[in-house]
């Protein structure tokens, strides 16, 4: 999936958090489709980081600032995410065409985040410091997990494992998360521009 150099095609080696270089850059470079990828995403994002007024470098980017990037993304999306007030509303196949907005798929923008936060930490950053594993980051994808799931007739459900010839799912020993918006300092949720 090219979620983001589909529309950008930038390049800039520039865009480390630290002018030291790292220990793996005496390693001979990758070229797998992952990596590529990572930096492609890596590069797309420092550039959008550039162009935020004021410019951000990336250690003082925040996680809100990982928002903003994926909300700006989702014009570049091309999942149909019906509204609530929809009559296609939950259906996996609606039948005709409607006026509702293409968005970015959830599970691109979780494999985005996943890409983005291997490639900080890459380029000097501490895992623990890390914007995309921001706690406003965790609930936005849930949020537009559940929401899509809801809007497209959609189940996100956990893979089994098998175990000693009995299946289990992954998450049977945790109790289920129950969802709360979560309010930014303006009062409103977090999905509250995403729908």
């Amino acid at each position: 999936m090219d979620l983001i150099s589909q529309e950008h095609n930038i390049k800039n080696p520039n865009t480390t958090l630290t002018t030291q270089p790292s220990s793996s850059s005496s390693s001979p470079p990758s070229s797998s489709r992952y990596e590529n990828q990572k930096r492609r995403d890596w590069n797309t994002f420092c550039q959008y980081l550039r162009n935020h007024r004021p410019p951000l470098s990336p250690p003082s980017c925040s996680g809100e600032h990982v928002l903003e990037f994926l909300r700006y993304l989702d014009q570049f999306g091309k999942t149909k995410v019906h509204h609530q007030n929809c009559s296609f509303f939950g259906l996996l196949n609606p039948p005709a065409p409607c006026p509702c907005p293409l968005r970015q798929a959830w599970s691109s923008l979780d494999a985005l985040i996943g890409r983005l936060r291997a490639a900080y930490e890459e380029n000097g950053g501490v895992p623990e410091t890390s914007p995309f594993g921001s706690r406003s980051v965790r609930i936005f994808l849930r949020e537009v997990r559940e929401f899509q799931a809801k809007s497209r007739g959609v189940s996100y459900k956990k893979k089994r494992k098998t175990v000693n010839n009995k299946q289990i799912t992954q998450s049977s020993s945790q109790p289920p998360l129950q969802p709360q918006p979560q309010q930014h300092q303006h009062g409103q949720s977090i999905m509250s521009n995403y729908n």
